[in-house]
């Protein structure tokens, strides 16, 4: 069953629907998407990000960014070594939904916790799943950094973040062990903390 526009009909307009990227990688940085929908205008095929290949997800990002308001928030790696994943998801959101440059009637989030922001919100376990808007932005968020990461592989070739977008996949861990960390490594996660502690 695809993500509905359920959730948004019980919510005062415009209802912008926020889902991140990024949250479980060794490298790169966390990136979250704010959508606000024109139900006039709907893109057909949108679904939960992870539910789609990568041309599916493209080809709908092209879309949903021609037809829709959009804001996209990226919190880099020092600020998550600084803040805490958790709290540089939430600085992302945030930085999502100003970057909409409008307010938001309500605001849905994917997830169990919510920003501690001005806009009033809900928020939705398994949201991207349930609520198109969502959905919508877990394809922005989703595709924007993978880009980045497409951008990072460059700078940073032996890592394989062009396939694992800085995922701790055996291969990257493996580069890791072998080539050492970039600055783009998240020195606050495990891997990577006792990786630094031994060189």
């Amino acid at each position: 069953m695809p993500p509905s526009f359920r959730f948004e009909r019980d919510h005062p307009e415009p209802c912008a629907g926020v889902d991140e990227a990024g949250r479980g990688p060794l490298a790169g940085p966390v990136v979250a998407a704010a959508v606000i929908l024109d139900r006039r205008r709907l893109p057909h095929g949108i679904d939960d990000s992870k539910k789609l290949d990568e041309p599916a997800r493209e080809a709908l990002y092209a879309k949903i960014t021609r037809v829709a308001g959009w804001g996209v928030g990226i919190v880099d790696v020092e600020e998550i070594d600084r803040l805490n994943i958790y709290h540089a998801t939430m600085l992302a959101m945030t930085r999502a939904v100003d970057a909409l440059g409008i307010e938001p009637g309500m605001v849905l989030v994917d997830g169990n916790a919510l920003p501690k922001w001005r806009y009033p919100a809900t928020a939705l376990v398994s949201g991207d799943a349930l609520s198109r808007s969502i959905a919508a932005a877990s394809i922005v968020a989703k595709v924007t950094r993978d880009r980045i990461m497409h951008v990072h592989d460059a700078d940073w070739p032996g890592y394989g973040w062009r396939q694992n977008k800085g995922y701790g996949t055996p291969e990257h861990k493996a580069a890791l062990i072998r080539l050492g960390p970039t600055p783009l490594h998240r020195r606050s996660f495990a891997p990577v903390a006792q990786l630094c502690l031994s060189i």
